[in-house]
């Protein structure tokens, strides 16, 4: 993932592992009292990666809850985003005043198992890109990716307008150089005045993650 967002003011968190020292506070031991084992670790490996995070920003401990739709709720002055998946966790943090949105994905870097999902997630456009690029370029999980890049586009999203986006309701095209857009099909979210029909994002496949991510820049001073 930090290979992904070198070049942008963001800070990444990432780790392999759930460590020792990884606590929660009280109002988020609350929110997983009774978790599996499974769920407790993401949760709370995650948000020692945000933490971890924010302190390299300047930024006190603070606890990080699910709010509407669980989207986690960051420090005033801070955007973010969070993701975990078997074997990965990782999360990003930026200055509210240097970044407007960001989203971030991680997904085992496997075919998806179940067609079905594919349905869901893609359109006929879609599907058809993924045909074409895995005669293409063989070896990578395509249809994976655009299932994380989806997952992206929501988590930059929802901040913006506070609304549910369906995976129908914006179409992915994926780049083999590391790249990808993503069209709204609805009406975009207005940023700086303008509103926003395209999301642009990147992405990687390594060490078994399947990452894609998107960073929307302050691009003005007002």
């Amino acid at each position: 993932m930090a290979s992904l967002l070198s070049d942008v003011p963001v800070t990444v968190v990432e780790t392999h592992e759930d460590p020792a020292d990884a606590v929660l506070f009280p109002e988020e031991e609350a929110v997983v009292a009774n978790a599996v084992a499974k769920r407790r670790n993401e949760f709370t490996t995650v948000r020692h990666c945000a933490r971890t995070a924010l302190g390299r920003i300047g930024v006190a401990p603070a606890p990080i809850l699910p709010g509407h739709r669980g989207a986690p709720g960051w420090p005033a002055g801070v955007v973010g985003s969070m993701t975990h998946c078997a074997g990965y966790r990782a999360a990003v943090v930026a200055r509210a005043g240097e970044v407007t949105s960001l989203g971030i994905d991680a997904e085992p870097a496997e075919r998806l198992r179940d067609p079905d999902v594919l349905k869901l997630v893609a359109d006929d456009t879609e599907r058809a890109a993924l045909a074409a690029l895995g005669t293409s370029h063989p070896g990578t999980p395509w249809d994976r990716l655009l299932f994380s890049a989806k997952e992206s586009v929501y988590k930059t999203w929802f901040p913006l307008t506070g609304r549910w986006l369906g995976f129908e309701e914006a179409r992915v095209e994926l780049d083999p150089a590391g790249t990808f857009t993503a069209r709204l099909l609805v009406e975009g979210p207005v940023v700086e005045g303008v509103e926003l029909k395209v999301f642009s994002g990147r992405w990687v496949v390594q060490n078994g993650i399947a990452a894609t991510a998107i960073v929307l820049p302050i691009t003005s001073s007002s």
